[in-house]
């Protein structure tokens, strides 16, 4: 029988721990967590990423449990496992891993993953806005809200003109976005991981 799973996002922290036990319950397909700018939609599960700090508890080890930073590389470090790819995982992929790896030196081991700060989900504001940057955000956030954080336009922008541009693989995609079709043409679409929101 198996045996439930909690996994919520609130707050910025991501909690991912075994309610009874462990458990061996498949881990979400990756396009599940991809944001879908065509639908306007947040992903419903958050995915790990480097510079995000977790703490790592396995029960009734103290000495495994850790709060651990990912390194730009993407891994952590924990004694015994060494190196464990942590970036691009969700809590509970990581969380399922780290459970294979640990049955190596342990009967059934108990494990939670928890997010504690979110700090790899990161926008950039340039261009002809009153403070251009980039900015480290706790969740997902709209094309209109990283503007306001940005403070608006300045009165040389030309809002009908913004353009995306959105890491694809090694490329940069264009997304054009028309602020004075809003709302109408234009969506309001939210924005990834990595996204670059030029004001010309």
């Amino acid at each position: 029988m198996s045996r439930p799973i909690v996994c919520s996002l609130l707050g910025g922290i991501v909690v991912v721990t075994a309610l009874i036990g462990p458990a061996r319950a498949q881990a979400p397909a990756a396009a599940s967590a991809e944001l879908d700018a065509s639908r306007g939609a947040a992903p419903e599960t958050y995915r790990i990423g480097p510079e995000d700090v977790l703490v790592i508890s396995v029960w009734k080890n103290d000495a495994l449990t850790r709060s651990v930073v990912v390194r730009p590389d993407g891994k952590i470090s924990l004694p015994l496992l060494n190196d464990v790819q942590a970036a691009g995982l969700t809590p509970l992929e990581l969380r399922e891993v780290l459970i294979r790896k640990l049955a190596d030196y342990m009967p059934t081991p108990e494990v939670s993953v928890i997010v504690s700060d979110i700090r790899s989900f990161k926008v950039s504001v340039i261009g002809e806005v009153s403070k251009p940057g980039r900015y480290e955000l706790k969740g997902w956030v709209t094309v209109l809200d990283v503007l306001a954080l940005a403070g608006g336009f300045t009165q040389f922008a030309s809002p009908s003109r913004i353009v995306i541009l959105q890491p694809d693989g090694k490329a940069m995609k264009r997304i054009p976005f028309n602020y004075k079709k809003i709302p109408g043409e234009q969506e309001n679409f939210y924005l990834r991981n990595g996204d670059i929101v030029m004001v010309p």
